[in-house]
C-alpha cells in the first residue's frame, strides 16, 4: 500500500500542475495579457492550495476514504474546467469571477490531497522518509507535468481534451485504490460515483472537439473551418458567404472583404518610397497577405520572414482557399522563412546581412511577450541590419481609440534613434488604424505604385499621414523591456472595448 500511495502522489502532482497551467493558458487566449494571468492564476492557486491544507486538519477519520473522494471531486472539477470555461466565456458577465472561483476550488482540493497522504502513511514509513519520499514523488511530477504541458498535450491534444484526459487519471486514482484494497465499505462508497465519473469524464474527452466548436460557435458568428491550440496562441478561422476572418487568440487579424486596406497601406508607403528594393525582411506577417503586396515589386530579390508560429506559415501556405487569397505568396522562392522568436533572431545577427525595407507586422502589443518586440532595445538593433536610407514600418494599433499606445510606438523609436513618420488609415473591421514608417534619412514620399492597387494612390498615400485633432500627437513615455509603459497603456486604451 505505501507504494502504491506514492505512485498516487506522483498522479495528483502533475495532474493538479497541470489543471494550474490550463487555467493560466487559457485565461492567457481569453483575456490577454499572459504574465497578468498566469501570475494571478498560479497566486491564486497556490493560496488555495494553503487554504486546502490548512482544513484537512479537519477531516478527523476515515482518512482513506477522505483521500479517494477527493480524488473523485479533483478529477470531476479538474477534469471539466477547461471545457466549462470555454463554455462559460460568452455567456457571464463576470467570467474573472468564474475562472478564479473555478481555480480556487481546484487548488482547494489539491491542498487537502498530500496532507491527507501524509497522514495515511504515517506509522507505515520514518518520518525522515515519509517527507522525503512524499515531496520526492511531488516535485517528479510536477516537473514531468511541465515538460509534457507544452511539448505534447497543447499542440497535439488541446487545452479542453487535456484536462479531460487528466481528469480520468485523477479518477482512476480512486479507482486504483479502492481496487487494490477492496475494503467492502470503501467500494460500497465510492465505486459508484467514481464510475459514474469517469464515464463522463471519457465522454468529454471523445468529444471535445464538439464542445470547443459550440463554445467557439458562441463567440464567433460565422461558420469556423479551421480551429488550432498551438503552443502560442489559438488560432480561428472563419468564413461567411461574403468573408473569410483569421483570429488569433480571439482577436481579429485580417477579414478578407477590407484586408487590401491594411495590407496595401502597411506596404506600399515604404517599398515605393524605397528606389529599387532588393532584399526585405518581415517580423511576423505568417499569413503571408505582406509578402503578397511586396512580390508586386520586380526589384525585389529576398524576403525573409521571421514569424513565431510554424503552424501558421504552414497553414497558410498549405491550404488552398488561404493560398487563394495570398496568392500564393508562401511559396514564392524568394521568401525564407524562419520559425523563431523575432527578438532573438534579431540579436543573433552577426552575418552582416542588411534590408532595404523592414516590416514590423505583428500582433497588437497586448501582452509582455508581444510588447518586447515594441521596445527601446528591439528598435535600436535594428539599426545593425538596415542598409543605407532603408526604413522600416511598423502596425501599430488604433490612433483614435488607443492613442497613447499609437503615440507611444512612434515616440519610442524616435527614442531609438530613429526619423519617425506616422501615419492612418481607415479599415472598416478595425476602424482607424495606425502604422509608423521610420528612416534613419529624412523621407520623401513617392508618386508612383504599382498597378492595380485598390485603395493607395499618391493621393491617397499623402492623406494617411496628416492626423485630425483627436488623433494627433501626445507625450508618453518610452516603451523599454523592464517597464513596459506601452502594454499598461494599451490595455487601459483597449479594455472599454471588450467585455470579459
Amino acid at each position: 500500500m505505501p507504494l502504491l500511495l506514492l505512485i498516487s502522489v506522483f498522479v495528483i502532482a502533475t495532474c493538479g500542475l497541470i489543471y494550474e497551467l490550463i487555467a493560466g493558458t487559457l485565461a492567457s487566449y481569453l483575456l490577454g495579457d499572459s504574465i497578468t494571468q498566469f501570475s494571478t492564476i498560479i497566486g491564486s492557486y497556490l493560496f488555495a492550495m494553503g487554504i486546502g491544507s490548512w482544513l484537512s486538519r479537519y477531516i478527523h477519520r476515515n482518512l482513506l476514504s477522505a483521500f479517494i473522494q477527493v480524488e473523485i471531486l479533483v478529477g470531476a472539477v479538474g477534469g471539466s474546467s477547461a471545457a466549462l470555461l470555454f463554455l462559460l466565456f460568452e455567456h457571464v458577465s463576470s467570467f474573472r469571477i468564474v475562472l478564479y472561483a473555478i481555480v480556487m476550488v481546484i487548488g482547494v482540493l489539491v491542498g487537502i490531497e498530500i496532507p491527507l497522504l501524509l497522514r495515511i502513511l504515517e506509522g507505515k514509513l520514518a518520518f525522515r522518509d515519509l517527507v522525503s519520499k512524499i515531496f520526492t514523488f511531488d516535485y517528479i511530477g510536477a516537473l514531468f507535468a511541465s515538460l509534457l504541458f507544452p511539448l505534447v498535450l497543447v499542440p497535439h491534444l488541446g487545452l479542453v481534451r487535456s484536462g479531460f484526459l487528466f481528469g480520468i487519471m485523477n479518477t482512476l486514482v480512486a479507482l486504483g485504490l479502492l481496487y487494490a484494497l477492496r475494503e467492502k465499505q470503501l467500494m460500497r462508497l465510492h465505486t459508484g460515483s467514481a464510475i459514474l465519473t469517469l464515464i463522463a469524464l471519457i465522454t468529454g474527452f471523445a468529444y471535445s472537439d464538439q464542445l470547443v466548436s459550440i463554445a467557439e460557435g458562441s463567440e464567433f458568428p460565422d461558420k469556423i473551418i479551421y480551429a488550432k491550440s498551438t503552443p502560442y496562441q489559438r488560432i480561428i478561422i472563419t468564413k461567411s458567404p461574403r468573408d473569410l476572418r483569421l483570429f488569433l487568440n480571439g482577436n481579429l487579424q485580417f477579414s478578407s472583404q477590407d484586408e487590401y486596406r491594411y495590407h496595401e497601406a502597411l506596404v506600399h508607403p515604404a517599398m515605393a518610397a524605397f528606389h529599387q528594393p532588393r532584399h526585405i525582411l518581415i517580423f511576423g506577417g505568417g499569413d503571408g497577405l505582406a509578402v503578397r503586396e511586396i512580390l508586386k515589386y520586380p526589384s525585389v530579390e529576398t524576403i525573409t520572414m521571421v514569424d513565431l508560429d510554424p503552424a501558421m506559415t504552414k497553414l497558410f501556405s498549405s491550404n488552398e482557399m488561404l493560398r487563394s487569397e495570398n496568392k500564393n505568396s508562401l511559396l514564392s522562392p524568394k521568401l525564407t522563412i524562419i520559425n523563431e522568436d523575432a527578438f532573438n533572431w534579431l540579436h543573433e545577427q552577426k552575418s552582416g546581412k542588411t534590408y532595404d525595407v523592414v516590416f514590423i507586422d505583428l500582433p497588437d502589443p497586448g501582452n509582455y511577450s508581444i510588447g518586447k518586440l515594441y521596445s527601446l532595445s528591439f528598435y535600436k538593433l535594428l539599426h545593425t541590419i538596415l542598409a543605407p536610407e532603408s526604413m522600416v514600418v511598423v502596425q501599430s494599433t488604433s490612433p483614435l481609440i488607443a492613442r497613447k499606445s499609437f503615440w507611444c510606438v512612434s515616440n519610442t523609436m524616435t527614442a531609438a534613434g530613429f526619423l519617425t513618420f506616422p501615419y492612418h488609415i481607415y479599415v472598416p473591421s478595425f476602424g482607424e488604424w495606425g502604422f509608423v514608417l521610420a528612416s534613419e534619412q529624412p523621407l520623401t514620399l513617392a508618386h508612383d505604385y504599382p498597378q492595380g492597387l485598390r485603395y493607395i494612390t499618391p493621393e491617397t498615400a499623402e492623406e494617411m499621414f496628416h492626423f485630425p485633432n483627436d488623433m494627433s500627437h501626445v507625450d508618453t513615455q518610452i516603451q523599454k523591456l523592464d517597464d513596459q509603459v506601452l502594454v499598461r497603456y494599451f490595455d487601459e486604451e483597449w479594455a472599454p472595448y471588450l467585455s470579459y
